[in-house]
């Protein structure tokens, strides 16, 4: 099997899983231009992906899924609540501002005293003595026109890729009506282990605040690849699945003092420390420390902030939890990067 990260961090995630004839893209978290990018840079053609497999709906994770996967008409693999969670998000919402909304209610309660005028008018024909009615005055247009300039007419909670789409006219077509949509679509279940090709993959639950947010385990051929980030802590189940692996791609996101005193206002902070946020240097040191059961060939550690991190202090506090245990000196250790992708770790 082969693992190719390819983008790790708060701006894009994405990693390749390939076995002898199965090539699959864990999260798209890079627009499609950038992704087929760096594929051919580390040697991967997109052309061969079978599939992709989405760990959550966060923008970093899926920013050019809808794009790629057209272009390559391939079927994307979503949890229910993921999918539901990011069509929601990626479809435009119509909003109103106060602006807009002001003038609607004029609209109306002029048209209502059109209607009252008229009635009246036609009552007055029969009885001249009936009063006409005095209908107000609309709002002073300059005030709504103020109103509006300041205030957005559309919300889109995602923008649309900036990039033009390369894909089949039909799927074009398709894609034109419905933002969401793609050329196939496949729902699985955490804790129940579904096949792409010869890899197994074995899904499990994650706490993220996400709607269904979820690692994987690939297996093919006796070798066992686990993505797991973007989690707050690491449940029984998580360390469960993490048991006999041969690559793992592990969370260290953010040094403790450094987000403590980073740039990040208290609510995001209290998000990231939370447990259903991100782990910790600490967070991660102490597992490969205590629960770690030392099989795998190769840890890369990965989402490390480039804000509240710097890649040194999560490599020093693994290397020391490795240390400490001297049955874990054999284990390679790598940083997986935001700008660039790693070279390819065949095993």
């Amino acid at each position: 099997m082969r693992i190719t990260v390819l983008a790790s961090g708060s701006k894009g995630n994405s990693t390749v899983i390939s076995s002898g004839r199965t090539r699959i893209l864990v999260d798209a978290g890079l627009s499609c231009r950038e992704l087929t990018r760096r594929m051919a840079l580390t040697g991967e053609d997109p052309c061969t992906l079978d599939a992709i497999v989405i760990t959550h709906e966060h923008i970093d994770h899926v920013a050019g899924l809808p794009v790629l996967a057209r272009k390559l008409g391939i079927p994307v693999y979503f949890t229910e609540g993921t999918h539901s969670a990011w069509a929601r998000m990626i479809t435009p919402k119509n909003t109103m501002s106060y602006a807009q909304w002001l003038e609607n209610m004029q609209a109306q309660k002029l048209a209502r005293a059109e209607a009252t005028a008229a009635a009246a008018a036609a009552a007055n024909a029969l009885d001249p003595e009936v009063p006409e009615p005095v209908i107000e005055p609309p709002p002073i247009q300059a005030a709504i026109d103020a109103e509006l300039a300041t205030k957005p007419a559309h919300s889109h909670r995602l923008p649309p890729e900036p990039e033009p789409e390369e894909c089949a006219p039909e799927i074009a077509v398709k894609a034109q009506k419905d933002p969401a949509f793609l050329p196939a679509l496949h729902f699985f279940q955490p804790g129940t282990a579904f096949s792409i090709g010869d890899i197994a993959v074995n899904p499990f639950t994650t706490p993220h605040d996400a709607a269904d947010p979820c690692g994987f385990v690939f297996e093919s051929g006796g070798i066992r690849i686990a993505v797991a980030t973007d989690l707050g802590y690491i449940p029984p189940n998580v360390k469960s699945a993490l048991k006999r692996i041969d690559v793992m791609l592990l969370e260290s996101n953010h040094d403790l003092e450094m987000l403590r005193d980073g740039p990040y206002p208290w609510s995001v902070k209290q998000r990231v420390l939370s447990r259903v946020g991100h782990l910790s240097n600490d967070t991660t040191a102490q597992f490969l420390e205590r629960d770690y059961d030392g099989h795998a060939s190769w840890i890369i550690l990965g989402h490390i902030s480039e804000s509240n991190n710097v890649p040194e202090l999560a490599r020093l506090a693994a290397e020391r939890a490795l240390i400490n245990r001297a049955s874990l000196l054999g284990n390679r250790l790598l940083l997986a990067h935001q700008s660039t992708p790693l070279d390819p770790i065949n095993i």
